[in-house]
């Protein structure tokens, strides 16, 4: 068996006093979909920030590729292949469509390869295409979630992270942003996927880990899980 492409043992994340992930440990097969699941608060959105860089570990161990990464800054991580798409978007409101694609570009030294990954971009999400020149702070809450993507995508990770792709959408733009997704995954695309809503992130998923405050508390396959009640009932708290 390869070794997956991320593999994370006992992170340990704090903020002074705070704990935000106090033992987190979960692997990434390469090729797959894994949804990192849990109820607000439960550590999701620290453990994407520590993969990426932007929060710092205090303890525990982040390998990529065989290779510990834990404590490198942002701008090396997305280098080395892994690119996050941030809950709440954090795009350029005034700058256009195809501006903020091209600054997720920015790791890319061969400059050449620009117009295949725009291409590319554009495939996932034909939205996009239409509202090139289109400035972001004018799209609708479901197009900007498509242009965070797909910046993130402009860098050509070998890691895709989405932090809470579905948070505050229709479930009509939610099936068309997972129909991507999909896509994406079928073209080979790895995906850590940090998510709220369990039966949208688990129709997706490959493998699922269930956090509960800071810790991993289950895991096992998607399909398993979905039919699994400790999910539901006890650690995200649905009847």
């Amino acid at each position: 068996m390869s070794p997956p492409l991320l593999k994370i043992e006992h992170l340990e994340v704090r903020y002074g006093d705070l704990i935000g992930v106090a033992d987190v440990s979960l692997e990434v097969p390469r090729g797959a979909v894994v949804a990192l699941l849990g109820s607000n608060g439960a550590g999701k959105t620290t453990t994407l920030n520590a993969i990426a860089g932007i929060a710092r570990t205090s303890s525990g161990t982040i390998a990529f590729e065989g290779k510990d990464i834990a404590g490198q800054p942002a701008y090396a991580i997305v280098r080395k292949g892994l690119a996050l798409s941030p809950e709440g978007w954090r795009l350029f409101a005034q700058q256009s469509v195809e501006n903020n694609l091209l600054l997720g570009a920015t790791p890319i030294a061969d400059r050449t390869r620009i117009p295949r990954l725009l291409e590319r971009v554009y495939t996932a999400f034909p939205r996009l295409a239409e509202r090139r020149m289109q400035r972001a702070g004018t799209m609708s809450g479901g197009e900007r979630q498509m242009l965070a993507v797909g910046r993130a995508l402009m860098s050509e990770p070998k890691l895709l992270m989405l932090d809470e792709p579905s948070l505050g959408l229709a479930p009509a733009i939610v099936d068309s942003m997972y129909d991507s997704f999909a896509a994406l995954h079928k073209d080979g695309q790895t995906i850590l996927l940090a998510e709220q809503s369990v039966d949208v992130a688990l129709e997706a998923a490959d493998h699922a880990y269930v956090l509960q405050v800071g810790r991993t508390v289950l895991s096992g396959p998607a399909k398993a899980m979905a039919d699994n009640p400790e999910v539901q009932r006890i650690y995200l708290g649905v009847e």
